[in-house]
């Protein structure tokens, strides 16, 4: 199991278990309506925990991005995280209108209920409990607008510019559902672990509601740069920009990505750096296909001189690993980060390392095709090129065939999704350990 998934899963069962332990009713047989209390309060702990991890996610933080293996790993996380959250919030809603829905239509009779234990005047408890309505009803608006911001967030069709500036929304979603919670919250739970737990997500969560309100995420690692050069590559309908960017740029390893936002209005996009670092000239490369509005549009709205916002670096697709062999696999405008491994062999060669590089296009650019030939006879790479309608696609068996040792081999790819995974299931089906061997950026960031 990968970290991603362990993350995702260990944390929804760590509140689980924690919810059994401290919930005294957890196992013992209760009326309807005391079941329904237990269950929204054990859905609405989950759909808590979750936004706010996915909260502490949206901060970038590079430490998390280290154990899960790369900040694209982190934002398929996200993503999961976000779904999970809707599922467990619309359950807690049900939860809690279902069964007065049922009261209302005659399907289910309402317990008597006893007088409420006076609290004594002056007390957290008795503070939490005068606030209870209000939490209700704030909570309950709120949870509409999460809810139709992450349906929003999840529909591929929806504008990434104006997803940019909706999805910032949930964050005051987040700081109203933060205090539905801690009122909610059953008051015996506060001295349990569980409680702590809960305070310590909720807390996390609101100062990185804050700081995303602000504007104020990854402010470190921001510069400004200046576009220098602007290259048209018309058969593979790719921009290639390159970037000077300020002293403070703290250089990049090979495969690795950052944001760049020429436009405000547009927020910052993630693009692989097409250049290894050179800090006597310090520029970026990116190579940019036209896949979008925004991307068909940076043509005709970039010049050079303009400033650009540069984020990063980011990402762990930088070619490290104690195989003898590297297998590279790229399809299209995946060969971006190998484009990079590439120059940066050529001016520091991996000794004893054999790399088979195999680029898989649809059309061929002379100028891009030239440019690969050359950077691999200089970096010491042998290059397979596969122009598909005169050579076929590209399938495990003709790797295998080509590179004879391949299971001593690492595999590294970067292309379109479906190919990726048609290789991963195909390298597995032969013995290939994948979950050490095969490397993939998730290059979906929503």
């Amino acid at each position: 199991m990968s970290r991603l998934h362990i993350s995702l899963w260990g944390s929804l069962i760590a509140l689980s278990i924690l919810w059994l332990v401290f919930e005294p009713n957890a196992y013992t047989f209760a009326p309807f309506f005391s079941l329904r209390g237990n269950m929204v309060q054990y859905f609405g702990i989950l759909a808590m925990g979750c936004m706010s991890v996915i909260m502490i996610l949206a901060l970038r933080p590079r430490w998390l991005e280290g154990w899960i293996g790369g900040l694209d790993k982190m934002y398929r996380l996200h993503k999961w995280l976000g779904i999970s959250a809707l599922v467990l919030s619309v359950t807690h809603w049900l939860w809690a209108k279902g069964p007065k829905w049922a009261v209302g239509l005659g399907l289910l009779e309402r317990p008597q209920r006893g007088p409420r234990p006076q609290l004594e005047s002056g007390t957290v408890e008795a503070a939490l409990s005068s606030l209870r309505g209000f939490a209700e009803d704030v909570g309950e608006w709120a949870f509409y607008g999460a809810a139709a911001l992450m349906v929003l967030a999840l529909i591929k069709w929806f504008p990434y510019r104006l997803f940019f500036k909706t999805h910032r929304l949930l964050a005051v979603t987040y700081l109203v559902l933060a205090f539905h919670a801690a009122v909610l919250l059953k008051f015996s739970y506060w001295a349990t672990p569980l409680g702590a737990v809960m305070g310590v997500l909720l807390t996390s969560g609101v100062v990185a509601a804050v700081i995303v309100l602000l504007r104020r995420v990854a402010r470190d690692r921001k510069v400004n740069g200046t576009i220098r050069d602007l290259r048209y590559h018309p058969t593979m309908r790719t921009l290639e920009i390159d970037v000077e960017v300020p002293a403070n740029w703290p250089g990049h390893q090979a495969g690795q990505f950052a944001f760049a936002m020429s436009d405000p209005s547009e927020g910052p996009h993630p693009y692989t750096i097409a250049s290894a670092w050179d800090a006597s000239t310090p520029r970026l490369t990116f190579m940019v296909k036209e896949l979008g509005d925004h991307t068909r549009r940076l043509q005709q709205k970039l010049t050079i001189g303009q400033p650009v916002t540069v984020e990063g670096p980011y990402g762990r697709f930088t070619f490290e690993d104690r195989s003898p062999r590297q297998i590279w696999v790229s399809g299209g405008i995946g060969l971006t980060p190998f484009l990079a491994r590439l120059e940066q062999l050529a001016k520091s060669p991996d000794s004893g390392k054999q790399i088979d590089f195999f680029h898989c296009a649809a059309e061929a650019d002379d100028g891009v095709i030239a440019r690969l030939k050359a950077a691999a006879s200089a970096a010491g790479v042998r290059l397979h090129l596969l122009v598909t309608p005169q050579d076929g696609l590209l399938d495990g068996d003709k790797i295998r065939t080509t590179v004879g040792e391949w299971q001593q081999a690492s595999l590294w790819f970067c292309g379109p999704a479906g190919f990726g995974l048609s290789l991963r299931r195909d390298f597995a089906s032969k013995g290939l350990n994948v979950g050490r061997k095969f490397h993939q950026e998730l290059f979906s960031m929503r």
